[in-house]
This record gives C-alpha cells, structure tokens and sequence, in this order.
C-alpha cells in the first residue's frame, strides 16, 4: 500500500468546511490502496470547533502534530471578537472601524501569504525525518492557510519527494483578497509567491473549473479539478419543518448578502395571504452585522431566527428538515468560480435549493445541471418572487420537492477514488 503525506491545518476538532474535504478523503483513500499519514498543528487557533468530528477519524490513522504559533492569539487580547471575525472570513464590508481596518492591514501587509506562515521552517526540519522514517515519496499540501504549500515546496526541494498542491479556494484570485488593504509590495508578494508555488508543484488540486482556469494562466503543471462532495453515511432525518423554512446552513460574509432575497420575500408577506404565518428565515453559523440589518431594515426580523455554529451532523439533519436551501455567493467577476462546500450537501438533502450569485457562477451551473434548485442573479427579484411563490404553494399542498439527477459523481468515496488515480 503506498503511503503519502498530508499536510493540513484545518483537522478535528476544527468546525466549518475547511476540514471536510480531507477529514473524508482520508476516510476513503485506504479503500484505494493508499495510506494517509497526517500532520497537522498541534495548538491551532480554530475560530469554530466541532469535537464531534474526532469520532469520524480512524482510530489507526497516523497523525504528527508540531506546535504552531500564531499572531491571532495577540490580537485576541486587544479584541476577540474582531480576531474571530476575521478569521473566519468575515470582513466588515460597510463602515468598519478603526481597529477592523488595523487588523486587516496588519493581516494583509504582516503575514504574507498568511497569518501561519512562522509554522512552515519548522515543520520542513521536522518532516524531513518523517518522510525517510516512514518511506514517503509524495506529499500533498492543501490550502488555505496557503503557508502549507510552502511546506510542500520546500520538502520537495529537500527531500525529492513528488508534491500535489490542493486548492480548496484560489489564492490571491479569491474575493475578499481585495479587502485586505494591501500595499502595491505586498500585492507583488502575493503574487510572486503564489507562482512560485504552481510552477513548483508536480500536480495541482481545485475544487472548480474556473480556479483551474485561473491557474493555467499563471503555469503550464497539470491541474485537475476535483470538487468537494457530500458523505454517503450521512444521517436522515425524521421530517420536514411546519414552517416554511429558508436556511443558509454557515458563515454569512457582510458583501455575500442577497438584498434582492429580502425584498422580495418582504414584499411576498405583504401581498401573499398566510405568507407571513408560514415564514421563517433560519440562519445558522457566523453571520455578519450587516445581514442581520439588512434583514431588520426590510421589516423581516420578527422571521428571523439566527443560531449558532452546528457541529456537522446536526447541520446535515437541519439541512434535510428544511423547506428551501439557500446557497449565497458575493456578486463580482472573481467569485463566478466559487463553489461552497455546502452545495453538494444540499444536493444530497434533496430539498429545493434557492442559489444567489453572479452571472456565470459555477455553482449555479452546477444547481442546473442536477436540477437541484434555481438560480438567481441580485437583480432578479421579480423572477426569485414568482419561484419563492410557486414553492409556496407547493409547500402548502405538502408536494415541495426536487428530484436530482447525476449526483452520485459527487459522492465522498467517487471522488477520494478520483483523487487516488492522481497519486
């Protein structure tokens, strides 16, 4: 069985979708004659934790861990709550304060690529023995944090070892790159690392088309898209919501906030007979002050019911309780590409799912082509109505259902065996 090494930062009891994609491939890969052997942080700064994600790690797996230090751990003694926010992802879009802007500078200008970067010399020296001791010859990195591929880079330079990089999101490409106040030299460093980083690579791993795209401008290494994807073993659930439910199931950044959402449904309470009894808006996991005003300024914040982060198995039964599903993505040019990890769950909880994003997104395609949901651009309100409606009524006569096609492509284990056939 050949055994390679994965390179993580995000690992149980980490919460949110960063640890998905590998806490299952790691799951799977054995199934394809592959043994993982872990390495991931030993004193990570987790915005979210899951505990209940330890139970899904095999108990013969091997895992190294190293001590990291990290300047969040700082900035938390000045503000926790701004530390947590940024570092989830979310960036204050309208208005932010004074120590938002700080932090995001310093974020942006001090820790490039990121703010893991003081982990990366130390764990070369300590990996270096590893992959003799253990007989390794390929290493896979996976980003963001995107200081781990320069892990990787520098293994394979060391040590010889064949290296895949794994973008579950693009680097400077992504959409809140733009929001971290950079200077022009730090702009450059960006840049240069991250085509330091694909032309270094022996193979390279993104969860979309568009990235991949993305990327062929910038190298000439082969890349192959393999996207996230939905567990087979994952729980069902007893029965569908009383109310007519909408749930966004995760974090809720300030610019991916779908205005064109709430106007319309505020509009459909005032015209629609027994529209407002049956809705509720139900929000779960981070969500930026900015939604939540949104939702209060049009007239919407007595549907509104916001809780706290999920630990994924809960998630999963809320997403399949659910009447609607809504999938959300900032409206620009660099997010077309973008597929959130939540999507392919969605597909699989088999309940209607309302997409919101930019022309030509990825995802939408995606919704589409399973026939999954529908999609919608921000200046579709009067088409988002008249589907809300039509859904609305079929949740009335208890006949609200979508019927999926093509979507055991994006099970865990085809996709693990997927990824297998690159190592």
């Amino acid at each position: 069985m050949k055994k390679v090494l994965i390179v993580t930062y995000y690992w149980p009891p980490a919460g949110g979708p960063g640890v998905q994609r590998w806490l299952n491939f790691v799951k799977y890969l054995p199934d394809n004659d592959i043994q993982p052997v872990l390495y991931v942080p030993e004193n990570p700064h987790y915005p979210i934790t899951d505990p209940s994600l330890n139970d899904e790690v095999q108990e013969q797996l091997t895992i190294y861990r190293q001590p990291i230090w990290e300047p969040y751990n700082l900035a938390s003694l000045f503000s926790s709550r701004t530390t947590r926010k940024i570092s989830s992802g979310i960036v204050p879009a309208n208005n932010p304060s004074l120590l938002d802007r700080l932090f995001l500078w310093i974020r942006g200008n001090f820790f490039i690529p990121d703010a893991r970067k003081y982990w990366v010399k130390p764990s070369v020296k300590f990996l270096t023995e590893i992959l003799k001791n253990e007989k390794i010859d390929v290493v896979i990195t996976t980003g963001p944090p995107h200081s781990l591929h320069l892990i990787g880079k520098s293994l394979k330079e060391r040590a010889g070892v064949r290296w895949i990089a794994d973008f579950r999101d693009p680097w400077t490409g992504i959409g809140y790159h733009k929001s971290l106040r950079l200077t022009k030299n730090s702009q450059k460093k960006h840049k240069a690392l991250e085509k330091e980083v694909l032309n270094a690579a022996d193979e390279i791993l993104v969860t979309s088309d568009a990235t991949k795209r993305e990327f062929e401008e910038i190298t000439s290494r082969p890349i192959t898209t393999i996207t996230n994807g939905y567990d087979e073993t994952s729980p069902a659930t007893s029965g569908l919501d009383k109310k007519f439910t909408i749930s966004h199931i995760g974090s809720l950044l300030s610019e991916r906030n779908p205005t064109v959402l709430w106007k319309a449904l505020a509009e459909l309470v005032e015209e629609v007979s027994g529209f407002r009894e049956a809705l509720k808006i139900q929000l779960t996991g981070v969500v930026s002050d900015e939604v939540v005003n949104e939702i209060d300024k049009c007239g919407l914040r007595d549907y509104l019911d916001v809780s706290d982060y999920l630990p994924h198995k809960e998630a999963i039964l809320a997403q399949r309780r659910s009447q609607l599903l809504l999938l959300v993505e900032i409206d620009s040019e660099q997010t077309r590409g973008i597929i959130p990890g939540k999507l392919f769950e969605y597909m699989a909880a088999k309940r209607p799912i309302l997409a919101i994003g930019p022309e030509n997104w990825e995802a939408g395609k995606l919704v589409k082509e399973s026939r999954s949901g529908e999609v919608f651009t921000y200046n579709m309100k009067m088409e988002l109505k008249e589907t809300l409606l039509r859904w609305y009524e079929a949740y009335k006569s208890n006949s609200l259902a979508m019927t999926t096609q093509d979507i055991e492509q994006y099970s865990r284990k085809a996709l693990t065996k997927k990824l297998a056939a690159q190592i």
